[in-house]
């Protein structure tokens, strides 16, 4: 029997019903929540990006602006930009859309953010209060992924989660997610990376494995056991030329070999992507919700 396929746009769908009713009630006490979006460059991969976050805020009800900077922009033009967003009241949220440009210090930029305003949850301040389970956002992928296994009935509490992929953006927050003491967590987890020896040996012993290495179809059937459930983060470029624009995506797993053998499986496109684009707005709402209560 094939694995059901876990629509991360259904899934989407019902959060932004939710935060629809949120917004209804920020805007009957005169709040619309606001989300700077900062780009430096016209990286054709960021464009897109942006251009779906711009489209999702305008669907819920969001004020959003997108900020653009030609590529040479100095590093130091960038922080002063942020520091103006910072004390903008009209923005709760901000983003810089990466990777930037190899001239400006990304580890930089994302600390120049108010940590109150971090609706990517990158800053230092931000992590470290994700990993002592008191998080004030959570980072959109990993929060993402969180809910697409809740709101579809694989709920990780007491199961071995074997994550591949140990990034800074999904692989190291994903797991302390799923490790914290709290109903939907309580995982078992195991993070596998590209120093891991015989990886197979720990894939197959997952209960739900998350795939989050940025390569393609880097996950085969033989690697999986039977039954399990399989959340695939991987959005990657493989040529094609059936296709208009020469590619097709495809993500970290060989979706077409594992349909046939696991319980359950995102699809890529169409699995995490909107659930991504939906918590950043959520946590554009969150944040909002906090520093109006702070006033």
């Amino acid at each position: 029997m094939a694995a059901k396929i876990i629509s991360g746009q259904e899934i989407a769908g019902q959060v932004y019903a939710e935060l629809r009713e949120r917004l209804r009630r920020l805007q009957e006490r005169g709040i619309v929540p606001g989300l700077a979006m900062v780009r430096v460059g016209q990286d054709p991969a960021s464009v897109s990006y942006m251009k779906q976050k711009e489209k999702s805020c305008q669907e819920v009800g969001i004020r959003s602006e997108t900020i653009v900077f030609p590529e040479d922009t100095p590093e130091t033009r960038l922080l002063e930009e942020i520091q103006r967003l910072n004390t903008d009241p009209k923005f709760h949220g901000i983003i810089v859309q990466l990777p930037l440009p190899r001239h400006i210090d990304a580890r930089k930029v994302i600390e120049a953010i108010d940590p109150k305003k971090d609706v990517d949850c990158f800053h230092p301040a931000n992590v470290g209060k994700l990993f002592i389970g008191e998080p004030y956002l959570l980072p959109c992928t990993p929060h993402g992924v969180w809910q697409t296994l809740l709101r579809s009935g694989y709920s990780p509490e007491g199961k071995h989660v074997v994550i591949c992929g140990r990034s800074n953006i999904n692989g190291k927050p994903l797991f302390a997610i799923l490790i914290q003491k709290k109903a939907g967590a309580n995982a078992t987890v195991t993070v596998c990376h590209t120093g891991t020896p015989n990886l197979a040996y720990f894939t197959r012993q997952a209960d739900i494995l998350i795939a989050a290495m940025g390569a393609p179809r880097a996950i085969t059937a033989d690697m999986v056991r039977e039954g399990a459930v399989v959340i695939d983060v991987g959005v990657n470029r493989v040529p094609d030329p059936t296709k208009k624009s020469g590619f097709r995506l495809v993500g970290d797993t060989d979706f077409e070999a594992l349909v046939e053998k696991v319980e359950a499986i995102t699809p890529v496109p169409g699995g995490v992507g909107p659930m991504t684009v939906a918590m950043l707005l959520w946590n554009t709402v969150t944040a909002c919700e906090a520093q109006v209560s702070l006033r």
